[in-house]
């Protein structure tokens, strides 16, 4: 899974995770989907698992 560090330094690469979408969003014209899987959670939902267009999660995952 993925683990995260609390710290300033993660708090900084999560925002640069989080933006990546929006500006491939914006600059392509293109929509992004998110996949989650079981499991799914902490930093992976935090920064980009929730900021989809399309959001597609497993039957009963745990996220």
């Amino acid at each position: 899974g993925a683990r995260i560090q609390e710290g300033s330094l993660s708090l900084m690469q999560m925002a640069k995770i989080s933006s990546a979408p929006y500006d491939y969003q914006s600059n392509k014209k293109l929509f992004y989907v998110s996949i989650l899987t079981s499991p799914t959670t902490g930093g992976v939902t935090a920064s980009f698992g929730m900021l989809g267009d399309i959001i597609i999660a497993e039957p009963n995952a745990y996220i």
